[in-house]
């Protein structure tokens, strides 16, 4: 049996608290635009078809050896036109498309680890960690505060 003098006053209780990290996804919509694969990555074709055009157009510019430097700058000329227009069109063949993206955030939260109890033992103020709040008083064996 335990007498009076097995157990201590608390004079406070304090609860002790941690932060914790919690992590959730968040995911939302967001509109992308979506490149069609081509065929002719290189342009080819524009670069091509731009030469012919820019050398008939040139061919038909002076004569002799003028004729010769006009379709042949006319065939360069055409060439690189064909091939800007060839990519221009390239690159607006897309289409928009919704597409879930997520992306993990963190949130933060107070977690209770336990509590600073504050007692008077042979008149001494003395602070003990419990994992719970013991109320008023605290046992003590052996002079020292059961926690348990």
């Amino acid at each position: 049996m335990l007498n009076s003098g097995d157990y201590a006053d608390v004079l406070a209780v304090s609860p002790v608290t941690k932060t914790v990290s919690v992590p959730r996804e968040e995911c939302g919509d967001q509109l992308v635009s979506v490149q069609h694969p081509t065929q002719d990555p290189n342009q080819i074709t524009g670069t091509v078809a731009g030469a012919v055009i820019g050398g008939l157009v040139g061919s038909q510019i002076g004569g002799g050896d003028g004729k010769k430097v006009a379709t042949v700058g006319g065939a360069i000329a055409g060439g690189y036109s064909g091939k800007k227009v060839q990519e221009g069109m390239q690159e607006r063949n897309v289409d928009q498309v919704n597409q879930r993206v997520c992306e993990t955030k963190q949130d933060s939260r107070q977690e209770q680890v336990g509590y600073d109890v504050t007692y008077r033992l042979d008149g001494q103020d003395k602070t003990v960690r419990m994992d719970h709040d013991p109320g008023g008083r605290i046992r003590i064996e052996n002079g020292q505060p059961v926690i348990e």
